[in-house]
């Protein structure tokens, strides 16, 4: 049986090659196609891809690389400035640049202790949590993708990752919006896209979150408005915790409106 930490990586991979099979169709026009993320075209999204897949990858095998582009970024403009900076790329540039940074990823995570701390922009993470993240991030900005484009995705069980980082980062959401964690335990009950069943708590719990896997995953990466979710909530703290759920670092991002999608 492989262990967790082979399943994500493993999966990870599989993220990768699934998006890489829809963008590797794209036209030169559909780089330039706005998505759902203010400001940000298809290749914005690429570009972020790429940058954050390469840190993540220093962050594991050369950790004073990482520092020192953390340092330099605090002091020449930030992330922004060398995502600008990407965009004089050509398409097919910039998809040959997506694809080496995502291996480079890869081959890294094959050649440390994944259970081991990587230093990263807020506290550190497993690298086995690293690449979790990395997961959700391609998954997540290549929903804005297929939202621009109007791709039709395929729903996998690679989806539980995403849900488990989401469940987890509760506290987060509440602290990342500056509110009080309301008393009580939550129960989260998701269905697979292959039809089991994924629980996260005590099924004894007076509040509970249940509904699709893939209608959670949207909605703690902010790709959906809660109501178009599918999710059922009951009592607190679900309530209040799912229409600002966020399993991404950073401040609260802005979501989507109820209906942007139907």
């Amino acid at each position: 049986m492989p262990s967790n930490t082979d399943l994500v990586l493993t999966d990870l991979i599989a993220e990768v090659a699934a998006l890489d099979a829809h963008v590797d169709g794209m036209t030169d026009s559909d780089w330039s196609v706005p998505t759902p993320a203010p400001g940000w075209d298809v290749k914005d999204q690429i570009i972020h891809l790429g940058l954050i897949d390469r840190r993540a990858m220093w962050s594991m095998v050369d950790p004073d690389r990482f520092a020192s582009d953390m340092s330099s970024m605090m002091t020449s403009g930030g992330l922004d400035a060398i995502h600008n900076s990407e965009r004089k790329k050509t398409p097919q540039q910039l998809l040959e640049w997506w694809r080496e940074g995502a291996a480079d990823l890869a081959r890294a995570a094959q050649s440390i202790d994944l259970s081991a701390r990587c230093k990263w922009y807020g506290p550190s993470m497993s690298g086995t949590s690293m690449l979790t993240a990395r997961l959700m991030e391609t998954w997540a900005h290549g929903q804005d993708i297929a939202d621009a484009l109007k791709w039709t995705r395929t729903s996998t069980d690679r989806l539980k990752h995403i849900a488990h980082i989401g469940v987890r980062a509760m506290p987060f959401a509440f602290a990342s919006n500056k509110l009080p964690i309301p008393e009580g335990n939550v129960f989260v009950s998701l269905t697979s896209p292959s039809g089991d069943t994924w629980t996260w708590g005590d099924e004894s719990a007076d509040s509970s979150v249940t509904g699709p896997a893939l209608g959670f995953c949207l909605a703690v990466t902010q790709r959906r408005h809660i109501d178009d979710c599918g999710l059922t909530t009951i009592g607190e703290p679900a309530s209040t915790w799912m229409p600002i759920a966020q399993s991404f670092a950073g401040p609260p991002g802005v979501g989507r409106v109820a209906g942007q999608f139907s």
